[in-house]
C-alpha cells in the first residue's frame, strides 16, 4: 500500500532527496509534547529540539548552561508528540568538544534514551574527527556554521558572521568538510545572503538557514519566535508568523476577570447536582 506522502515519517535520506527535487525544507524548533504536536500535525518537515530551550524556556541569557540532561529531558518530551516531523536534537556545549568518543556517547544517548533520529553539533574543522566516528557507527549528524550560539563569548556577542572574504572562504571550507565528514545537512546561521547561497550551491547536501537568506534549501525558526511568543529581543531575520504573546495576555486577563467577578465557572463549566437515589 502506497503512504501518503502528508503523514509518511521522514526520514535522513529524505534531506537528500528533496534538495536533489529543489524542494524547501521546513523546520521549527520544539522542546514540549504540546508544541510538538501542533506543528507536526501542520505539516512541518523537521522539529530541532535546540539548546536555544535554555533562552526561551529555562531563561538563560546564552545556551551555555544547558546540559545533557536537560537536553534528554526536552528531547523525550518532543519525540512524545511526533509522528511525521524528523526531529534533531542540539549537543550541548561540553558534551562533544572535548573528547570524539565521549561525543559519541553523548549522541546516543540523545538517540537511545531521548528517541531523536538525528544529532547536532557546532562547529567546523575541529569537531570533524566526532562527526566522523559519530556517522561510522550510523548517528546522522547535522553541522552548524556561521553563528553558533556556543560560540557567543567568542564573537563579542550575536553578530553576522562571515562578513569577510577571507571568512567566507573558511566558512565554505568548513562546510565541505562537514559534508565530506558525513554531516547530512548544515545550518547556516546569521551569515551574508551571498554567502549562504554560495555554500548551497557548493555542497550536496541541503543547508537550513536561519538568518542567512533565502537561498538556502531550508529554513528553521525558533518556534516562540516564529508565534510571536518570545518578545524579550526580535532578531532581524525574524518574522512573526502570529501574535500569540498578545493574545495569551488578553486570554489570561479574561480568566483573571472572570474568577474575580464570579462568572467563571458559570453552570456551563460546572458539574450538576448531586444525582438522587429512590428511598425504599
Amino acid at each position: 500500500m502506497e503512504v501518503d506522502a502528508a503523514t509518511r515519517k521522514v526520514r535522513v535520506p529524505d534531506f537528500l532527496a528533496m534538495k536533489a527535487r529543489g524542494e524547501r525544507i521546513t523546520m521549527l524548533t520544539a522542546y514540549d509534547y504540546t508544541m510538538a504536536r501542533l506543528i507536526d500535525a501542520a505539516g512541518i518537515d523537521a522539529i530541532l529540539v535546540g539548546d536555544s530551550v535554555g533562552n526561551v524556556h529555562l531563561g538563560y541569557s546564552t545556551t551555555l548552561p544547558v546540559t545533557m540532561e536537560e537536553m534528554l529531558h526536552h528531547t523525550r518530551a518532543v519525540c512524545r508528540g511526533v509522528r511525521r516531523a524528523l526531529v534533531v536534537a542540539d549537543l550541548p556545549f561540553l558534551s562533544f568538544q572535548v573528547d570524539p568518543l565521549e561525543a559519541v556517547r553523548n549522541a546516543g544517548r540523545i538517540l537511545k534514551e531521548g528517541g531523536a533520529d538525528a544529532v547536532k553539533i557546532e562547529g567546523g574543522q575541529i569537531v570533524l574527527p566526532a562527526v566522523r566516528h559519530m556517522v561510522q557507527i550510523g548517528i546522522p549528524v547535522m553541522g552548524h556554521l556561521g553563528l553558533t550560539p556556543q560560540s557567543v563569548h567568542k564573537f563579542g556577542g550575536f553578530r553576522v558572521q562571515a562578513r569577510s572574504r577571507e571568512a567566507a572562504k573558511a566558512l565554505l571550507e568548513d562546510a565541505l568538510a562537514l559534508e565530506d565528514a558525513g554531516a547530512f545537512s548544515i545550518v547556516l546561521e546569521g551569515v551574508p545572503s551571498d554567502v549562504a547561497a554560495e555554500v548551497t550551491s557548493q555542497l550536496r547536501i541541503p543547508t537550513i538557514g536561519i538568518g542567512a537568506g533565502p537561498a538556502c534549501d531550508g529554513q528553521v525558526l525558533v518556534c516562540y519566535d516564529a508565534l510571536g511568543m518570545f518578545e524579550d529581543f526580535k532578531p532581524k531575520f525574524v518574522k512573526r508568523f502570529a501574535k500569540l504573546g498578545e493574545e495569551i495576555r488578553r486570554a489570561v486577563a479574561e480568566y483573571c476577570k472572570g474568577v474575580r467577578e464570579g462568572t467563571f465557572p458559570d453552570l456551563e463549566h460546572s458539574y450538576g447536582p448531586l444525582e438522587k437515589t429512590e428511598e425504599k
